[in-house]
This record gives structure tokens, sequence and C-alpha cells, in this order.
């Protein structure tokens, strides 16, 4: 095993550096093709040499993995394919073992049609104490044949599900995912357990998916857009079921992040109150184009959002529901919309790639805490995944104009010349793996000192030994156009050059780290980033 790095004591999240697995696409341990709990663990050593200080995976637990596993079964229990409770605590341990912290996620706002308590509501059938757990309602129109209202999905297609006995249920995401019901005490009662018996566990956090979407207006009023308050967004009870979370989670020293997207940044911040969520994810600096005075004012506004409740910021590239970096920053277009997404769309993947790279610099320096997707540090780009193996409800649930977010899932390559990529013995991979995929590997960028992966291991370790990183105060320095220039504590400089010609540097004593290499006349290159040292 790689050799430990001490944990921090104290506020680690404060300006933790967090990597995200996504377990079926990470490593697999027994060879059926998925990636599982027995191939994380004998692939720590990877994430304790990155340098990383927590883990967050994506949901382990049982599931028909009808949408990747964010329709669960059953919380207090991991899903055959991906091993065992005991391989979990196995996995929690080893890697406290080796200074790593894990974070679970928790999927609040819905459960599996196969959950228990919804089976036992469709056999009990209308106005019974099982459909209270949920938000089942007649229809409307003369038979009930009209869903019982005009709700917006989260994916593609309607909201509603009608039940053999007439009555419909409401699921913001797939049928597969029937929203619960948080007016309801059982439903609060049930949660605050979960988190105790992770907790118990020694997990460190919980990620908290569609963290604003819990609670729902009474009324289940039509949709109105533009009216305040939205009828499942934002709704203001949710602050009182946060803040009994964060009493469970302050007895045992864990913590909250959680998956917020609003646009208004007052009502973004109440979230993160002392007696609420540590800290929530930073989607307007992930969707962000590669354009300076854009990515300057993401900083500015998420620093500025942040600032009122003395939270730090989160700073985040990529997800699992993300198109890649490295193909996102190479393309004419470097934002990132769920609705924009479209097969074919043209790439320059070595212009995305010194992008992702200088971005990856720019992230890494910034005041607060940063997560890193898996395969990000390997460069990975986004996979087209041919048709046929399409997996993600979003594709079939938009007529199969939507890609999907198979591409950016794809299951990572560990060793250039194995089969699959080192990723599993045995079956295929759930998800192919495109053609060349071995020129990522992590054996083979090991030994080259140039690689994204050498990149990011020296960024986390300059990060964790260099003083003036994580949290604390940033100033903009005076630069030229296009370029990105700012200082944090004890003489620590970061220049971005997103301009189209070279860049001078400002005056230093010495390069920490660049992205890329100098120009011959010691100038910043374009699309460029560069650590100094005053």
């Amino acid at each position: 095993m790689a050799a430990p790095h001490s944990p921090r004591t104290d506020d680690w999240w404060r300006d933790a550096v967090i990597y995200q697995v996504y377990p079926r696409s990470f490593a697999d341990g027994d060879g059926d093709g998925t990636g599982d709990l027995a191939g994380v663990r004998a692939r720590l050593p990877h994430l304790a040499q990155l340098g990383i200080d927590a883990v967050w995976f994506t949901p382990w637990y049982a599931s028909p993995l009808v949408d990747g596993g964010y329709d669960v079964c059953d919380y207090r229990t991991i899903d055959p394919a991906f091993g065992t409770l005991a391989e979990a605590e196995k996995l929690i341990a080893e890697a406290a073992e080796l200074g790593i912290r894990v974070i679970v996620d928790i999927v609040p706002n819905h459960v599996s049609d196969q959950h228990p308590w919804f089976r036992a509501a469709l056999e009990a059938g209308p106005g019974s104490p099982e459909r209270e757990l949920f938000h089942f309602r007649p229809g409307r129109g003369e038979s009930g044949e009209q869903p019982p209202n005009d709700w917006p999905s989260q994916f593609s297609g309607p909201t509603w599900t009608r039940v053999p006995d007439g009555e419909w249920y409401l699921h913001l995401f797939t049928p597969e995912q029937p929203d619960l019901n948080w007016a309801h005490p059982a439903v609060r009662r049930e949660h605050e357990e979960i988190l105790r018996f992770w907790f118990e566990r020694g997990v460190a956090g919980v990620r908290i998916d569609s963290a604003a979407l819990l609670v729902k207006d009474p009324a289940l009023a039509d949709f109105e857009e533009g009216v305040d308050p939205h009828p499942y967004i934002d709704q203001d009870e949710l602050h009182d079921v946060y803040r009994s979370w964060r009493s469970i989670a302050d007895e045992y020293g864990a913590v909250f992040v959680g998956e917020v997207w609003l646009p208004d940044a007052e009502r973004f911040a109440r979230y993160l109150r002392p007696d609420e969520l540590h800290t929530a994810f930073n989607f307007n600096f992930l969707a962000c184009p590669w354009e300076p005075d854009r990515l300057r004012s993401a900083i500015d506004d998420t620093l500025a959002e942040h600032a009122p409740v003395g939270a730090p910021a989160t700073w985040v590239l990529c997800n699992h529901d993300v198109t890649r970096t490295v193909t996102r920053y190479g393309r004419a277009d470097t934002s990132f919309d769920f609705a924009a997404k479209a097969f074919g769309t043209p790439t320059d993947l070595e212009l995305g790639t010194r992008r992702a790279r200088a971005a990856a610099l720019l992230t890494l320096a910034l005041p607060g805490s940063v997560y890193v997707y898996q395969g990000e540090e390997l460069g990975l780009p986004e996979a087209e995944v041919p048709r046929t193996s399409i997996q993600d409800p979003m594709h079939f649930r938009s007529g199969g104009t939507d890609p999907g977010r198979d591409g950016c899932r794809i299951p990572l390559p560990w060793e250039a010349g194995a089969t699959w990529c080192g990723f599993g013995t045995g079956a295929e991979p759930w998800l192919p793996q495109p053609e060349g995929w071995g020129r990522y590997a992590v054996d083979r960028q090991a030994a080259e000192p140039d690689s994204m992966l050498a990149l990011y291991r020296a960024a986390l370790l300059l990060r964790r030994s260099v003083p003036g990183f994580g949290d604390g105060p940033l100033t903009w320095l005076p630069a030229g156009d296009g370029v990105l220039a700012f200082a944090r504590e004890h003489g620590l400089l970061c220049v971005v050059n997103l301009s189209g010609q070279p860049a001078e540097l400002p005056p230093h004593d010495e390069l920490l780290l660049a992205s890329g290499p100098l120009d011959g006349a010691g100038r910043l290159p374009r699309d460029t980033a560069v650590w100094l040292r005053t």
C-alpha cells in the first residue's frame, strides 16, 4: 500500500481535495464487468499517491440501477453488484489508514419503485397510510385520466404515473423513482436513522442529492414560470430538515455537501448557514465557459455568495452527469448545459487537454475545497457511446436525441496492455471502452513526467505542502487582456493565460508548477497556467 499522509483533524472540509468515485466504472474486482468495492480497495494506493483528502462515493446501495444507483431500495444494504456491507466497512477502515475519509451519497428526494415502502403503498390502495409516505393523488378530468398537475420533470417526460387503481404518483425523475412525502414524520425519522447508520460506520460526510427538491407545495398547484415560491424547488420548510440533520452530523463530527442548483445567491447561501449544510456544489463555475471575464465573474460571485455565512466555496470541473472537461474545453461552446448536449459535436482534444491542464491549476489554487471526478486526473475525454450500448435513462426519455451521461462514465483504464485496460479481468465492462483507451492508462501516465496524472500528483503535493493554498483570501492582480492573475497568502501567485498570445509573468522568485512549458522567452503561452511564489 502507498504511504499514508496525515489526515487533518480540524475543519478539514474547508479546503479538502475530494475525489469522486462512480463505483460501477472505477475498478472491477470480481470480473463480472461491473466496478465494485473490491476493485476500489485494490486501487486505494492510487488514491493515496494522488494525494486526496477524501473520497465521495455515488450510491452503492441496493438498487435496480435504473438511474445509475440513484433509485435506492435499501440504504442499509450494499448492492450485490458492488459487494457487501462488511466490504464497505473494510473499505472505510482501509481508506482511513491511508489518511482518506469517506463521503457517501444520500438520495432523500425519492426511492426506487422496488423499495418496500412503495411496494406496500401500491398494495394498500387509495387512502391508506402507506400511500401517505408518497405523493399519490387522483387524476383530473371526468375519469381521472389526466395527471394531477403539470409540473415539469427534472428529466424529459412526464412527472406523474398512473397505477391500476386509478391514482397517480409523483416522480420528478423517472417513473421508477417515486418522490417521498417530506411532510410525513416517518420520512424524516427514517432518513435521520440512515444518517446515524453510516456515521456509526465511520463515514466522515454525506453528499445530498437534489438537496433543494425534497419539500413540495402541499396544494400541488400547477406550475407557473417565474412565480415564487417554486412549487418544489427551495421550499422554506427544507431548512428545518437540514437543521435537524446538522445536529446529528455534529454529534459525529461529520459534514454535508449539498447538490443545490439555485440562481438566487441569497437563497443559496441560506443552506450554508452555520446550523445547516457545511458546503454546497458550485454549479456556476462548473458550467462556466473557458472565457476570462466569465470565469472571473464566476469566481467573484461564488466567493461573494459564501462570504455572508462564512462557508467555504467548492470548485469542480466535471462530475458523473457532466461532459468531461477535456472534451468540453475542446469545443466551440465551452460552457455546459444539459439542454445543449448533442451527438457528434466536433471536438479538438489537443486544445481541450491543454485547457483542462490549465483549469486544473486554476481550480486547485482557488480558496475552498475542490472535487475531482474519477478519470479527470487521467485527462479522459468524453466517449461517444454507440447508441446500441447506451444505458442512461436521460437518452431514452428524450426520444433518443440526448446522448445521455454514459460518455463520462466509461470504465477507467488502469493498465495499457491488459484486458479491458486493467478495469477487470473477466467479463466485458458494462459500458464499452473506446478504441485506444489504453493511451490514458494509469501505468502509462505514471511513467510519463509530463502526463496529466503527473500534473495532478505534483499539484496536490504542492497544495498540501506549500503555505497559501486552500481556504483564505484571494486578491486579483493587474494583468493583460485575457489573463487571470491572483495572489493567495504567503506570496503564492496563480496566473492563467486565456488570451491568444503569450503573456508576461509577474515578478516572482520561484516557478512552482506549470500546466505546460513556457515559451522560449519565459512567457506564458495561451491556455496555460502557472503557480509562482514571491
